[in-house]
């Protein structure tokens, strides 16, 4: 009997032992009709993007790299440089529950975010959402906040401007409103809004 219960310890013992098989890994997909120049993968936890993951090489127009972090965290940032200048980011991803990141759409633009189940990632009551620059004028400031909120807060763009056809992916808490209030300051200094728009059975918004 004692043989018995330690022969079933040291299954318990080997089994805690065994490093867990990692569950944010991902594919990071290039559809942007652009050659990625370097790519950055970091937890949301921390503020420093760490190293270019591509090394020597680039991530050419429709090619695709897995992607297996050094960490276990699940909520990611993803930061891509284009070759010949521009770059794009994902905060707050949630890889743990993705199979692939796509930077842009058959189209050239945009962002597609799939479940691990291979459909669609679920949206539930997450706001958040890539904002697609749909005009021919280059926007230089971005503003979305939650409806409820009282003021615009920062410009989503920081020090970056994003030029007709770029995307800009928009971070919000879930599990509150559903509701966004968006604002865009063009180049040429002139400005426009738009209130109440639904997000949370949006991933990608173009706008126009």
């Amino acid at each position: 009997m004692r043989s018995l219960i330690a022969a079933l310890f040291g299954l318990i013992v080997l089994s805690l032992a065994a490093p867990a098989e990692a569950q944010n890994r991902f594919w990071l997909e290039n559809n942007t009709g652009r050659t990625i120049q370097e790519a950055y993968v970091s937890s949301s936890r921390v503020n420093e993007w760490g190293r270019d993951i591509l090394g020597d090489t680039v991530l050419e127009a429709g090619s695709r790299v897995h992607v297996t972090p050094s960490f276990s965290d699940c909520v990611l940032d993803i930061r891509v440089v284009y070759q010949g200048g521009g770059n794009e980011e994902r905060r707050n991803v949630n890889a743990c529950q993705l199979s692939r990141i796509a930077f842009g759409t058959s189209s050239g633009s945009g962002a597609v975010i799939t479940g691990k189940s291979g459909g669609a990632a679920p949206r539930g009551g997450d706001p958040s959402f890539s904002f697609i620059n749909g005009t021919g004028q280059t926007v230089q400031e971005l503003y979305v906040s939650l409806s409820t909120n009282d003021n615009w807060g920062r410009d989503r763009l920081g020090s970056n401007v994003l030029n007709p056809g770029q995307s800009n992916w928009v971070s919000l808490p879930g599990g509150g409103t559903c509701t966004v209030d968006i604002r865009v300051v063009y180049a040429s200094g002139r400005s426009a809004e738009q209130r109440g728009v639904n997000t949370c059975n949006l991933s990608e918004l173009r706008w126009r």
